[in-house]
């Protein structure tokens, strides 16, 4: 069954949002939706509604106004915590709505004890769940904790908002969770209420379509961001990713910006292995990337195992920047695969690999149209086969980039026609490698795909059609921002 992470749904109401299409029109389908379901479960009667200070909350809010006008149905609204606290404008903007409507009562908690003081649960005809939402994940706090035990020993029936509360929506372990009569679950089923365990808290689920737009989905936005690892208060060195670059030979320039690019990014180490001929030269270009020099002009057999010996302490290998394609260079990238844990192949490195991916080997690909026939792919629309066939995760460079790990298929539309200047391919290998130690292939090939794009796109606007390669790397860190 299709389904999708707490993540990536988060990414899916941001892009939402970049495209045009607001939270609050989000939340009001939702609410809308709420509100049907509760009318088709009790004609009248007294309906409770538990919500949280989040956008889960802000559902429910939506859900009490739309309930609050029909004369056959009393409402009434219990906030956990206070309404100062709400975390979100969205679900302020529509609390505050409430106190306009005919809510019977309100009632904003610090403690537990006030609502079993009020008797409403034992009054209600149908309890409304949205404490707690899609973001809970491990042991839960006070009063969350005593109101889903209260809502449970209830005997009512209960309606849950996107997720049980408590319930991990990513399938992790639970404390406790609310159990439910019905769960409606917003856009697409979450993958925690796949698993053998979910039935238990959700009965019978729903998933309800709120109009989100399809290109939030297939198309990578500002919000696919929002899913990449923070750098923590207490990080050190390391914990953000070491990256070896292997380029070079009958060129210095690519693996250079491959490097700079992986930098800007928020690597914490990037190493760069080239041929003799050109580790001084690469050296030159920053004191930042650390160089270590090659036995030869080209990469080549004799390479591999000071290649191998500098894998063992980097998270990422990226291969393939300005190697040239010499018969001994492919030979050495095709011994030199295996030894990688996680790798980004581009450029010249992709004439040197041998698909299927090797068992032990995550791998990502960064061809253009020509490089991808040259593997055996047939353009965009066999990006998803190609992918899942050989077990890796492709990103199809071109007027738009087409991205698919062989399950899931994105489109990226970021970038311009000024960025088919040389080097602007090894500054999105470079992006993605950074990306790689910290996210899963997937993630990072379309957040590299997005960021390069449109960092191109500033350089752009500023340079036009004389923008170079590293005035896109220049303009990384405004898109990161």
């Amino acid at each position: 069954m299709r389904s999708i992470t707490s993540s990536r749904m988060q990414a899916i109401d941001a892009n939402c949002e970049y495209l045009g299409l607001k939270g609050l029109q989000l939340m009001e389908n939702a609410g809308a939706a709420i509100a049907r379901e509760v009318k088709e479960r009790i004609g009248s009667g007294k309906v409770l509604f538990i919500a949280g200070r989040g956008n889960n909350g802000g559902d429910a809010f939506v859900a009490a106004r739309h309930l609050a006008s029909d004369p056959k149905i009393m409402v009434y609204v219990v906030l956990a915590g206070q309404s100062s606290h709400i975390r979100t404008d969205d679900a302020r903007h529509n609390f505050n709505i409430l106190k306009h409507c005919s809510i019977k009562g309100t009632l904003e908690l610090t403690d537990a004890s006030q609502l079993q003081n009020t008797g409403w649960i034992d009054d209600s005809d149908i309890i409304v769940d949205a404490l707690l939402g899609t973001g809970i994940s491990g042991k839960l706090r006070e009063t969350e904790s005593t109101i889903i035990d209260l809502i449970n020993g209830s005997g009512k029936p209960v309606i849950a908002v996107d997720v049980p509360s408590g319930f991990d929506p990513d399938g992790g372990e639970i404390d406790k969770a609310v159990i439910a009569d019905i769960t409606l679950t917003f856009h697409e089923m979450k993958t925690g209420l796949t698993t053998s365990l979910a039935g238990e808290y959700t009965s019978e689920v729903k998933v309800v379509n709120i109009g989100v737009c399809e290109d939030a989905e297939k198309c990578v936005g500002a919000g696919d961001l929002k899913v990449l690892q923070r750098r923590r208060a207490d990080s050190h060195k390391g914990n953000s990713g070491r990256i070896l670059i292997v380029g070079g030979g009958p060129y210095s320039g690519a693996p250079a910006l491959a490097a700079m690019a992986a930098l800007r990014i928020g690597a914490d180490i990037v190493t760069v292995a080239a041929p003799a001929s050109v580790a001084e030269t690469i050296a030159s270009y920053s004191p930042n990337i650390i160089v270590r020099q090659l036995s030869s002009d080209i990469l080549c057999e004799e390479d591999v195992e000071k290649i191998a010996e500098l894998i063992t302490s980097h998270d990422v290998v990226v291969i393939g920047m300005g190697l040239g394609r010499a018969d001994r260079t492919k030979a050495a990238i095709s011994k030199i695969i295996p030894f990688c844990k996680k790798v980004v192949v581009d450029a010249d490195g992709l004439y040197g690999i041998e698909l299927p991916v090797p068992e032990d080997t995550t791998m990502i690909i960064t061809p253009h149209a020509g490089e991808f026939r040259s593997l055996g792919g047939n353009g965009p629309d066999d990006v998803q086969a190609f992918s899942k066939e050989n077990g890796l995760t492709v990103l199809l460079k071109g007027k738009e980039d087409t991205i698919s790990n062989g399950e899931r298929v994105a489109i990226n539309n970021t970038g311009n026609a000024g960025m088919t200047v040389g080097g602007t391919g090894d500054v999105l290998a470079g992006i993605t490698g950074a990306l790689f130690a910290i996210s899963s292939p997937m993630e990072a090939a379309c957040c590299a795909a997005f960021i390069n794009g449109a960092a191109g796109d500033l350089a752009f606007e500023e340079k036009g059609n004389g923008l170079i390669a590293t005035d896109i790397i220049d303009r990384i860190t405004d898109v990161m921002k």
